[in-house]
C-alpha cells in the first residue's frame, strides 16, 4: 500500500506558504525615499562627465556670443602720421605739422555685425536649450534606475523568503520521509522546488546589482557614499 502524507503535516505545509504569501504581498513604493531620491539626482548632475562636456559647450557658445557683441570697433582703423614741424616735403606738401590721427570704417564690417551677434546669440540660446533637455533627460534615467534597484530588491526579498519556505517544507518532508509518513516522489519534488527557488534568488540578485551598478554609473559614485 502506497504510503500517503498525513492530513497533519499537508495543512502545517499549506499554512507555512500561505503565511508566507501573505507576508510577500508588499511593493517597493513603500520604499521609495524621495529626499534621498533628489540627492542621487543632484550628485548625477554634479558628477556625470556629459553634464561637464554640456557645461563647456555653453561655455564656449557664450564666450563666441560674448566677442560678437564687442567686435563692433574691429571694423575701425586707427593710424597717425608725424610731420615734423622743420621738415618740408616738396612732393608731398602737408598743412598740419606734428602728429596726426586717421581714422578709417569698413562699412561692411559694420553692417553685418548685428547678422553675427543674432547668429552667436541664437547658437549660445541652443546650447543652453539642450544642456536643460539632458538635465530633464538625466533627471528622468537617475529615477528610472532608482526605482529599477528598488523592484529589484523588492523581487530579491521574495525570492529570498521562497528560499527559506522551501527549505523549511524539504525539512518537514524529510522528516516525514524518514518516518514513513511520506513517499519519496513527494520529498523529491519538494527538493525540486528548492533548487529552483535558489536559481530564482540567484537570477534577482544579479538583476539587483545590476540595477545598481547602472544607476552608480550616472552618480560617478558609489550609491553608499551619497549622504
Amino acid at each position: 500500500m502506497p504510503l500517503k502524507l498525513k492530513p497533519i503535516y499537508i495543512f502545517i505545509i499549506a499554512l507555512l506558504f500561505t503565511t508566507r504569501a501573505h507576508a510577500q504581498q508588499t511593493s517597493f513604493v513603500s520604499d521609495i525615499n524621495y529626499p534621498f531620491l533628489e540627492k542621487l539626482i543632484a550628485t548625477a548632475k554634479k558628477n556625470y562627465p556629459e553634464v561637464k562636456s554640456r557645461q563647456s559647450q555653453v561655455n564656449a557658445a557664450k564666450a563666441v556670443y560674448n566677442s560678437a557683441v564687442f567686435s563692433w570697433l574691429d571694423g575701425l582703423t586707427a593710424s597717425y602720421i608725424y610731420s615734423p614741424q622743420t621738415s618740408i616735403n616738396i612732393s608731398q606738401p602737408t598743412i598740419f605739422k606734428g602728429y596726426q590721427i586717421s581714422l578709417s570704417l569698413n562699412l561692411g564690417h559694420l553692417f553685418s555685425r548685428p547678422g553675427v551677434i543674432r547668429q552667436t546669440k541664437e547658437i549660445y540660446k541652443a546650447a543652453e536649450f539642450q544642456q536643460a533637455e539632458y538635465m530633464l533627460s538625466l533627471e528622468a534615467q537617475v529615477k528610472r534606475y532608482y526605482f529599477s534597484y528598488l523592484a529589484a530588491q523588492a523581487e530579491l526579498r521574495l525570492r529570498a523568503n521562497a528560499v527559506i519556505d522551501a527549505e523549511s517544507a524539504v525539512k518537514q518532508l524529510k522528516y516525514a520521509f524518514q518516518k514513513g509518513e511520506t513517499t519519496f516522489q513527494i520529498y523529491n519534488e519538494q527538493l525540486t522546488t528548492l533548487y529552483s527557488q535558489n536559481a530564482f534568488k540567484v537570477q534577482a540578485e544579479l538583476s539587483t546589482f545590476t540595477a545598481k551598478t547602472n544607476l552608480e554609473e550616472l552618480l560617478g559614485t558609489k550609491l553608499e557614499d551619497v549622504k
